[in-house]
């Protein structure tokens, strides 16, 4: 695709002692998180440990009131941005269920999301061909650019849009929330590889939350993260994830309790 040199350099996402509440109940309870560009960090852990309200609380979903703690993208504060301002100033959420917008084409949603990242319109001949570059990458039918955002896509689909977006836009920091949820196998290698396209400038950082060693064989993380009664409670390479494959996350929610 082009357009590569405006990719950001040396990005760094820096989570400070987050504490995060949904009514009444905590959440989070003291998240403390680096993710530099050329990373992928990795976060597993059981249902309810808290991993999906961390994507969504940093991106600034307003279900979740952040009650304490930093959250700082380059050294900008992004509890003080709305979301657009997240978003334009270089972070991104893969959804894990997106959502359908009726009315609205792939192909004006993508444009108009580029061109609020950039400043300005793409040439609409090269956005074309961008598109197309990456529609072809990820095994998405032309036809489904005309079809409106998510609108009866299957969840493999939705899936692919959502790696589509992210090649196109090429933002600073991913977050990407069970991406792997509801693929096949095929499915899950595309997605992969669409994954590993975006991280192999070595200027990004990916943050990559998951349930299952599933995805990891494919996109390999640098580091890994275990969740438990939302906190971190263990960290360590890739080896990590293996010992979760084995052994599961009994050990840590029993710690946690």
């Amino acid at each position: 695709m082009s357009d590569v040199s405006r990719v950001p350099s040396g990005s760094t996402l820096e989570i400070h002692d987050l504490h995060v509440a949904v009514g009444d109940k905590e959440i989070l309870r003291g998240v403390n998180l680096t993710v530099k560009a050329g990373e992928t960090h990795a976060i597993m852990g059981p249902n309810g440990s808290g991993k999906s309200t961390l994507a969504y609380a940093i991106a600034g979903h307003p279900k979740y009131t952040i009650t304490s703690g930093r959250v700082l993208l380059d050294g900008a504060d992004l509890l003080e941005m709305t979301v657009d301002e997240r978003a334009r100033a270089g972070l991104f959420l893969a959804m894990q269920y997106p959502v359908e917008v009726p009315g609205v084409s792939v192909s004006n949603f993508l444009r108009t999301a580029v061109t609020s990242m950039r400043g300005e319109a793409p040439k609409l001949r090269q956005f074309a061909k961008d598109l197309k570059t990456g529609m072809d990458a990820l095994s998405i039918d032309a036809a489904f650019a005309q079809r409106n955002l998510n609108e009866g896509f299957s969840g493999g689909e939705k899936k692919r849009h959502e790696i589509l977006q992210l090649e196109l836009l090429k933002p600073k920091i991913a977050v990407l929330d069970e991406t792997d949820s509801g693929l096949d196998v095929d499915a899950l290698r595309v997605v992969s590889e669409g994954i590993n396209r975006f991280r192999s400038s070595g200027e990004t950082g990916v943050l990559l939350i998951t349930h299952y060693t599933r995805i990891l064989r494919y996109v390999k993380p640098d580091f890994v993260h275990v969740f438990a009664a939302g906190r971190i409670v263990e960290q360590g390479g890739p080896e990590l994830a293996d010992k979760l494959e084995a052994e599961g996350y009994e050990a840590y929610t029993k710690a946690s309790a």
